[in-house]
């Protein structure tokens, strides 16, 4: 799935990258795009998702095939966010900040508990971890090895 302006973003690099392995998947693989503006979609394979978005895309979490995915996308992410849609996420942390930016879980995120399934750290440092959704939030406390932080106090 994507936001309206990834689409742009990958429809006008993707179908032309004919040397990117990657390219060949992407290009061929089903893209449902969320837009209120866009009413023609012209990359191979997509489908324009429209009206009640929440609800669209419970209809398309309930049908069969490959799991859905969103990249970048950030106001879908809200979206989804806001309508506890988002089963998993795949994050990578980067060792770096950069200033002002936008924020993953924004004013609407709904409160939820995930679990780390694994993770990983790269040799620049960069943090790679699925996480899945874990039902309600839980409080208490946390083992650090030698240390144990209180959630509940602050």
């Amino acid at each position: 799935m994507l936001g309206r302006k990834t689409y742009d973003i990958f429809a006008a690099y993707w179908p032309k990258a004919k040397d990117d392995p990657f390219a060949a998947r992407l290009n061929n693989a089903k893209k449902y795009v969320v837009s209120k503006t866009r009413r023609k979609l012209d990359w191979n394979n997509s489908a324009l998702v429209t009206g009640n978005v929440p609800e669209e895309i419970r209809k398309l979490k309930r049908q069969e095939g490959p799991e859905l995915q969103v990249h970048g996308s950030s106001n879908l992410i809200q979206t989804l966010l806001k309508h506890d849609l988002v089963d998993e996420f795949r994050l990578q942390i980067f060792p770096i900040t950069i200033g002002h930016s936008k924020r993953l879980f924004g004013d609407d995120t709904i409160p939820a508990s995930f679990k780390l399934l694994e993770s990983k750290t790269s040799t620049t440092g960069v943090i790679v971890g699925p996480y899945r959704r874990d039902g309600e939030v839980k409080t208490g406390s946390f083992d650090l090895g030698n240390q144990t932080r209180d959630l509940t106090s602050k």
